[in-house]
């Protein structure tokens, strides 16, 4: 259960640190140049709830890795967070291509590949208690 909770854990972290107060999340990633825009605390709060909320529908997945609909909602959050990043990136050009960018770039890249091909092995567990059904 430890191993199947650290997929989603550490966005439990770094969400619930963008609801205080008194400072943003983690150590200061340096993405954005000041000049263009400045975060204020409903940006990052907005943020962090969705970073809660993500973290939490993956945690939930990795528990029922075999809820269908629970495996094609939490594919949709790593689409949605390549989404976010790349149109940051190469849309609004508020974000350079930094490692504080790249990270999540590649975590989202690469978990999408890996659902995809276990959304192969789902579809075929399913049929196959389909047919033991029957």
């Amino acid at each position: 259960l430890s191993e199947k909770l650290y997929t989603g854990s550490p966005g439990l972290g770094k969400g619930s640190a963008c609801c205080r107060r008194d400072a943003l999340p983690g150590p200061p990633l340096t993405v954005v140049s000041p000049c263009l825009c400045a975060v204020n605390g409903l940006q990052a709060r907005t943020f962090g709830i969705w970073t809660l909320l993500s973290s939490v529908i993956r945690c939930l997945c990795a528990i029922d890795i075999r809820n269908q609909t629970l495996y094609y909602i939490t594919l949709f959050t790593f689409f949605m967070a390549l989404g976010h990043f790349l149109s940051e990136v190469f849309i609004y050009h508020t974000a350079a291509l930094t490692i504080g960018v790249m990270a999540p770039l590649m975590v989202a890249s690469f978990s999408i590949l890996g659902m995809l091909i276990g959304l192969q092995y789902l579809e075929v567990e399913a049929l196959s208690a389909n047919k033991k059904k029957n």
